[in-house]
């Protein structure tokens, strides 16, 4: 049977460097009719290649791709949500208006509680993100998590007491893990293996918009003498809340959650209107991905199960992949990157810049260079792939903290040039970070988790997250504060380890399915059988690339 399907893969390449109009239909009948659950790996890969050549996907300036844009950019509202938290409070923590409606002037107990309890709330959050996007699906769980957001945005900041204040912090941390968690789910399922890492990329990258935007508008309403000085930072972290609420549930379903409720017909028309250039659900393109859905996805798998862990753990595959999730929360949270996000204004002041205007304009520049470094490596993570991605970036963070340390060290004569160096390098740092890890904190954990663990895999990988942030918000303050530049030391050393770890560990999943990422982990060395699918995609490429330089030169002839 598999070697039938090698020779109709031979007769599709030769057909489709002839005339792509002609073979369309032999493709479909010859090679994905059916077949494709007992094609090798190797062999689903180079049909996935040849189908997307013949179909390419949506135009890059048409009106589907427009609309899909749009669809993108309302699930990267929640990616915004996150974003926005952890900056607005901090710079609503600096206003002295709040400080005294509650006050909370030299009282560190209580702004830890208050700092805390959001985190708390995305604790909570890994029981609604395990249940909901299996259950009533990704958009609803998307739906229901902003609904909870905007009601802790709106409690927190019409707060008359520190008891109602906590309240609307817990409420926000629990709808925002929610709905971010059940976005990743839902993004991947949508986006086609060719593009997946740059929309996936640009779904994390937007935590820096609501970064950004936190940041911004505390600039301004910082001079205001009253209240609303620190209430309106607070309501405006509702707004990306409210344009996924408005939006959400008229965005298609995920297919493959569709597929594993029964609903095959709904599934294929919607993999059709997203991925198909023609709207043709007899593209190469769609039979393959359709007939991987099914070869992969169960009607009775563990996501129908809520309470159902087991599938995470069951086997040695399963074990590596969700170890791979843990990798990206420990160095997507400990990289050095949290030191800076949480503390900036403290190593601003370590360094010399005492002004808090200049603290909150310097905060924003940071938002903003960081930002320009995701969406760099959101443009190219389909063309280098994950593993070279994270491999650089770790090991640019080991340079970085030990460039900083250096600079803002006791050691010889401190100038203003010198720390004026230290804080460059800072920002630099955060490029380098923003530009090789926030892509790959959404896409990578998404794809290697299997869709019957995904919901559950992604909550899980949340918990992680959170109990390792805990180092940065509880262990940070004392560590600068004892410390200070040795502080850069500690997480240089802590980088050197990434390197290792995600040099030894981490497998690469550019451009296949979903459903072909399964398998990788089905290898005995998942790792090698990557390099080795890597492989043969460069080979392929490069075939195809003289193969069209051939025609081109026959045409021109």
């Amino acid at each position: 049977m598999v070697s039938n399907n090698k020779d109709s893969v031979q007769h599709v390449e030769g057909g489709l460097g002839h005339d792509l109009a002609t073979e369309k239909v032999d493709t479909v009948g010859t090679v994905l009719a059916g077949q494709v659950h007992d094609m090798s790996l190797e062999d689903r890969a180079a049909a996935l290649s040849l189908a997307q050549q013949a179909d390419p996907g949506l135009e890059p300036f048409s009106w589907r791709m427009f609309t899909f844009t749009l669809i993108v950019l309302v699930c990267c509202m929640c990616s915004g949500d996150n974003g926005f938290d952890g900056t607005v409070m901090s710079s609503v923590n600096s206003m002295s208006q709040y400080q005294e409606y509650f006050n909370l002037k030299g009282k560190a107990s209580s702004t830890g509680i208050i700092f805390g309890m959001y985190t708390v709330g995305q604790v909570v959050a890994f029981f609604p993100s395990s249940y909901l996007p299996d259950k009533v699906g990704r958009r609803w769980s998307m739906f229901c998590g902003n609904v909870v957001l905007m009601t802790g945005a709106l409690v927190t900041c019409f707060a008359t007491s520190m008891s109602m204040f906590i309240a609307g912090r817990f409420l926000t941390g629990l709808g925002c893990t929610t709905a971010s968690t059940s976005a990743k789910s839902y993004m991947s399922e949508i986006t086609s293996p060719a593009s997946r890492g740059r929309w996936m990329g640009l779904l994390n990258s937007f935590y820096y918009v609501g970064q950004l935007i936190a940041s911004g508008i505390a600039i301004p309403f910082g001079y205001r003498t009253d209240n609303w000085a620190w209430r309106s930072p607070i309501l405006l972290q509702a707004a990306p809340a409210i344009i996924n609420v408005a939006f959400v549930l008229l965005l298609p379903e995920s297919p493959r959650w569709l597929y594993s409720r029964g609903q095959k017909e709904r599934a294929v028309s919607i993999l059709t209107k997203l991925h198909s250039r023609d709207m043709d659900p007899h593209s190469p393109l769609i039979q393959l991905e359709i007939q991987e859905i099914e070869a992969n996805i169960s009607t009775s798998g563990a996501d129908k199960r809520w309470w159902d862990f087991r599938a995470i753990f069951n086997s040695a595959g399963n074990r590596y992949r969700f170890g791979l999730c843990a990798i990206v929360s420990i160095w997507g949270q400990l990289s050095g990157n949290g030191l800076i996000t949480y503390f900036l204004p403290v190593l601003l002041l370590q360094a010399g810049i005492t002004d808090s205007n200049r603290q909150r304009v310097l905060n924003f520049v940071n938002s903003i260079t960081s930002f320009a470094g995701a969406l760099s490596g959101t443009a190219i993570v389909d063309k280098v792939g994950r593993r070279k991605l994270f491999l650089t970036a770790e090991i640019c963070c080991v340079c970085g903290m030990a460039i900083v340390a250096g600079l803002l060290s006791d050691a010889g004569p401190q100038n203003a040039m010198r720390a004026n160096a230290g804080i460059s390098f800072i920002f630099l740092f955060m490029v380098l970070f923003s530009f090789g890890i926030t892509p790959l904190q959404a896409l990578y954990p998404a794809e290697v988790l299997a869709f019957e663990n995904r919901a559950k895999g992604l909550a899980l990988q949340g918990w992680v997250t959170n109990a390792v942030s805990l180092i940065n918000t509880f262990g940070l303050p004392s560590a600068l504060a004892a410390l200070t530049w040795k502080t850069y030391l500690i997480f240089m050393v802590w980088d050197i380890v990434g390197v290792i770890t995600i040099y030894w560990l981490v497998v690469e999943t550019k451009q296949l399915s979903l459903e072909d990422v399964d398998e990788v982990f089905m290898a005995p060395n998942p790792k090698k059988r990557s390099f080795e699918l890597a492989k043969l995609a460069r080979e392929r490429a490069k075939r195809d690339q003289e193969s069209r330089a051939a025609v081109s030169v026959r045409h021109e002839l």
